[in-house]
């Protein structure tokens, strides 16, 4: 009895250390409060705010882009490394997951500033084309999606895609009918990590992005230094916003995923 009412109050105290900040930071984004210490009265002007102000919309909409943009590059080259690895020889799938583990394990500023001199400085690619930025967020998020893909490929049978060959299919044909189908949840759930990452990060795009673009993370740094007061109290409202969100679409996925194991387990009764 004793160790079920430590466990409870533990995982209390941790979650509570987790979502308190946020919780306070959504409930001020519901007040006219200029800064957090004094609640005063309900207002939305810093919802008002938040999306009819162009800047913020601006920065919004291109973070967003970015995000799915670099997150389905990184899933097609996650995919094909994962495969490719997959299918080669001991030594060479050792080195290419060895490989991929790189940019998990390093630092985000170190990426960056590597991408930077590369592009920019060794080749010369400005950075108003947004390849530098781009190619950041690809850099960072294909090594996830590669993550997320390999599991899958090791639970699928290897002889499927043989007897795909065997069966006259090209090459081709048997990736997109055979393999593709089963290893659409890594890929889907990689995807949207990808997107998650993308949206989170503040080091490469600080080093790769142009001067006149900004993503949601390095328009939040900035704004804490210089911005006017209703700009950085709408940027409460966006953080609430964004919490909400995710908070609905692991809701969604949970749900989705209760309702397939139940379906997989009335096939199996029913078999």
């Amino acid at each position: 009895m004793k160790k079920n009412v430590g466990k409870s109050t533990f995982v209390s105290l941790v979650l509570l250390f987790l979502y308190a900040p946020i919780l306070i930071l959504i409930v001020y984004s519901f007040t006219t409060a200029t800064h957090i210490g004094a609640i005063r009265g309900f207002s939305l002007q810093n919802y008002v705010t938040l999306f009819t102000t162009e800047e913020l919309l601006r920065m919004i909409r291109g973070t967003v882009l970015l995000a799915l943009g670099s997150a389905a590059i990184a899933a097609v080259l996650g995919t094909l490394g994962a495969i490719g690895s997959f299918y080669s020889k001991k030594g060479a799938s050792a080195f290419l997951s060895t490989m991929n583990q790189v940019p998990v394990v390093n630092a985000d500023v170190v990426t960056g500033f590597s991408i930077c001199i590369l592009l920019v400085v060794a080749f010369g690619v400005n950075k108003d084309t947004f390849v530098p930025l781009v190619a950041g967020h690809v850099v960072l998020c294909a090594p996830f999606v590669y993550l997320s893909v390999m599991p899958k490929l090791k639970q699928m049978d290897p002889s499927i895609y043989e007897a795909a060959l065997d069966l006259g299919a090209t090459p081709a044909s048997a990736l997109q009918t055979v393999v593709l189908p089963q290893l659409a949840p890594g890929i889907v759930s990689g995807f949207a990590l990808a997107v998650t990452l993308s949206l989170d990060d503040y080091f490469i795009a600080t080093y790769t992005k142009s001067a006149t673009f900004d993503t949601i993370s390095t328009y939040v740094v900035n704004a804490t230094k210089g911005a006017q007061t209703e700009i950085k109290t709408a940027l409460w409202a966006l953080s609430a916003v964004i919490f909400v969100i995710v908070v609905l679409i692991v809701i969604c996925a949970n749900v989705y995923a209760g309702r397939q194991k139940k379906e997989a387990g009335r096939m199996l009764s029913d078999v």
